[in-house]
């Protein structure tokens, strides 16, 4: 064991933003799941006599102007938020890594090609890049994924490329060459998972900004549609009953700041165990 001047070994600082990160995020989680399967009313079922109640043991985070329950639809929608920005990060980290690994490790005129595509889109804010796509591909669940997906993967190419290029003369990368190991195996085996503790900070800052994204999406009305329930339609509903019934607002504005807030947290966490 390796002892310092003061005869001690050296002390672990607790991470406690992995820790926290986690915990917030794992919360989210199974409230997403738990949502997707169960909740205690009908999303979609209205009443006139409950329109604008206000947070009770039966109702936690009150009712809208439809007569919902609000808590319910909160954990409906974030499932729904959840699902697609997990779908949307799995996108556009799989085309990140294909990209980003043969523009990386082989260099030339692909990766000029490539390089030259995503710096172009690059110049463009994601958010608006999907408004874009969505305007050509039309609304719902399956295109917001597809704009979402396509709109991020820019980043992701250009993560994996650096990481493929400082890795790709190693020495034993190097040595895998001269063994006769072939490309694929050399990419994907050899050097992939060396670039992991890296990529998972990315995925987390993904995940976090695909659930603002869709959230910004489904308050503009061009992301996710009726019946379903999101966070950000939610809040798009809400902001004409801010002074007669806040609670409308605040259930799915403090659940986004929650996830982001977790999904943040994480991120970090992770960052420091690369120190």
């Amino acid at each position: 064991m390796k002892v310092f001047n003061n005869g001690k070994a050296p002390d672990r600082k607790l991470n406690i933003y992995l820790i926290v990160g986690a915990v917030m995020t794992g919360l989210v989680l199974i409230w997403a799941v738990v949502g997707i399967f169960w909740t205690p009313y009908s999303t979609t079922q209205m009443s006139a006599s409950l329109r604008f109640h206000a947070p009770t043991w039966s109702h936690p985070f009150g009712t809208d102007n439809f007569g919902r329950d609000i808590f319910s639809r909160v954990m409906k929608a974030v499932g729904t938020s959840a699902i697609i920005s997990i779908l949307v990060v799995a996108i556009s980290a799989v085309l990140g890594i294909l990209l980003g690994a043969i523009t990386g490790y082989f260099g030339g005129i692909v990766d000029a090609v490539v390089m030259r595509v995503v710096d172009a889109v690059n110049g463009f804010p994601s958010i608006l890049l999907a408004l874009v796509i969505i305007s050509l591909l039309g609304k719902g669940r399956q295109n917001v994924v597809l704009a979402l997906g396509m709109a991020f993967t820019p980043s992701f190419v250009r993560i994996v490329r650096g990481e493929f290029i400082r890795l790709r003369d190693a020495d034993y990368i190097v040595r895998a060459r001269l063994m006769g190991v072939n490309k694929p195996r050399i990419l994907f085996v050899h050097i992939l998972p060396n670039i992991f503790s890296t990529f998972w900070v990315s995925v987390m800052i993904g995940f976090n900004n695909a659930i603002l994204a869709e959230s910004g999406l489904s308050y503009l009305g061009i992301g996710v549609q009726a019946p379903d329930a999101t966070l950000g339609s939610m809040l798009s509903d809400a902001q004409g009953y801010l002074a007669k019934s806040p609670w409308f607002a605040l259930a799915p504005g403090l659940t986004i700041v929650w996830t982001v807030l977790g999904a943040a947290m994480l991120s970090e966490g992770i960052g420091k165990l690369k120190k």
